[in-house]
């Protein structure tokens, strides 16, 4: 059964069985770690070349909402998760021409989602500083969402490359 009416006054329960209040920082932080791996889903929709990398951030988000969810989490995100991310990042980069100037988000539509999910992943990343201040998180939990928010941004830059869009410079 999907409903239990556990949480109709607000409050839901840690894997730990612990009770909190739904606007904890802890569910604020691993909510928006859910609402990017949805996005990522979206994303995946679009972009047919990246679909194997981004189901497999998805696992890895799954992976990062399991560790924010528990104060004594079974799984972790790992540094080989990060590697990997870098290791990404480095290929996308250099398949895309140099970033001189800033951009702005959009372009096609795969890239312009990817934007999207880079946005999302900052402010996830800032959810889980602001958990961190409270709670020290393991360093490996904020190394993985800021080179998560890097990989999205190439990603996006390399969509627009692939489809032969400009990418376009903010006028100031």
């Amino acid at each position: 059964m999907v409903y239990t009416g556990r949480g109709d006054r607000g409050r839901t329960d840690l894997s730990s069985g612990e009770r909190v209040s739904k606007s904890s920082e802890r569910i604020e932080a691993y909510g928006t770690v859910d609402e990017l791996n949805s996005l990522t889903g979206l994303c995946r929709s679009y972009t047919e070349e990246k679909e194997d990398e981004l189901e497999e951030i998805q696992n890895e988000l799954h992976i990062l909402q399991a560790e924010l969810a528990n104060r004594d989490p079974d799984v972790k995100v790992s540094q080989e998760n990060i590697d990997r991310l870098e290791d990404l990042c480095d290929r996308y980069q250099d398949k895309c021409p140099p970033l001189r100037k800033f951009i702005l988000a959009g372009g096609c539509k795969s890239a312009s989602h990817l934007h999207q999910a880079r946005s999302v992943a900052r402010r996830a990343e800032r959810k889980i500083v602001r958990l961190d201040e409270r709670e020290e998180l393991r360093e490996e939990v904020l190394a993985y969402i800021n080179r998560l928010s890097d990989l999205f941004f190439l990603m996006a830059r390399h969509e627009n490359f692939l489809n032969d869009v400009d990418e376009k410079n903010p006028k100031y």
